[in-house]
C-alpha cells in the first residue's frame, strides 16, 4: 500500500495549475510579439496580377519591411514598394517609386524623365513598354509617383494620381516564391 501523500493532491493539483499559467503566459507573449512584428515589422504579401513583370510575376511571394520607412529612411526612385490603392485603400498594389516629392515626371512616347532626365530603366523590355505620354507634373510634398514595371497593363500614377507618403506600407525586401526565382531586391 502507499502513503497517503503520494498520488493526486494539492501539491499536484498546484504544479499542473502553474503549468498551465505558464503556457499561457507564453502564448500570449508569442501573441504579442507576432503583432508586433506584422503591425511595425514585416508582411508577407503575394502579387495578383502582371502589373510589375517581369520584376515580380503573378502569385510571387513578397517579405514586405514595414519598418523601413517608418524608421530608417524615405521611400527612394527605384525601390519596389506595397502601398494601399489610393481610390480604395482597402487594396494594396506592388509598384516601383519613379519620382519623389519635389521632382517633375513627364513621359514622352513612353520613355520616362525624372527633371529632365531619363529614366534608368532596362530592367522593362521593350515589349513591355508603352507609347503614352504624360505631364510634365511636379510630384507635391508627401507624395510620391509610382508604376508598374509592365507599362503597358499597370493601373497606376498615370491614371489614379500621386501616392501619399502614408499609403506606402513597406518596401519589397524579398521575393521568397518561387524558390527558383527567390532573391533579394
Amino acid at each position: 500500500m502507499l502513503p497517503a501523500s503520494v498520488g493526486p493532491g494539492p501539491v499536484r493539483t498546484w504544479h499542473i495549475r502553474e503549468e498551465v499559467v505558464a503556457w499561457l503566459k507564453t502564448l500570449l507573449s508569442a501573441a504579442v510579439y507576432a503583432t508586433l512584428i506584422v503591425t511595425f515589422g514585416f508582411q508577407v504579401a503575394r502579387v495578383e496580377g502582371q502589373s510589375m513583370a517581369p520584376t515580380l510575376a503573378d502569385q510571387d511571394r513578397l517579405i514586405v519591411n514595414k519598418f523601413a520607412y517608418r524608421f530608417l529612411a524615405d521611400p527612394r526612385r527605384g525601390d519596389i514598394v506595397m502601398l494601399y490603392y489610393p481610390l480604395d485603400p482597402n487594396k494594396s498594389f506592388v509598384k516601383r517609386v519613379i519620382a519623389e516629392e519635389g521632382d517633375v515626371v513627364r513621359i514622352v512616347d513612353g520613355k520616362v524623365y525624372v527633371n529632365d532626365t531619363p529614366m534608368h530603366d532596362d530592367f522593362v523590355p521593350p515589349e513591355f513598354r508603352s507609347h503614352d505620354d504624360y505631364g510634365p507634373s511636379v510630384v507635391p510634398e508627401g507624395y510620391y509617383f509610382v508604376m508598374g514595371d509592365h507599362r503597358n497593363n499597370s493601373s497606376d500614377s498615370r491614371h489614379w494620381g500621386m501616392v501619399p507618403k502614408k499609403y506606402i506600407i513597406g518596401k519589397v525586401q524579398v521575393r521568397w516564391w518561387p524558390v527558383p526565382t527567390a532573391r533579394i531586391f
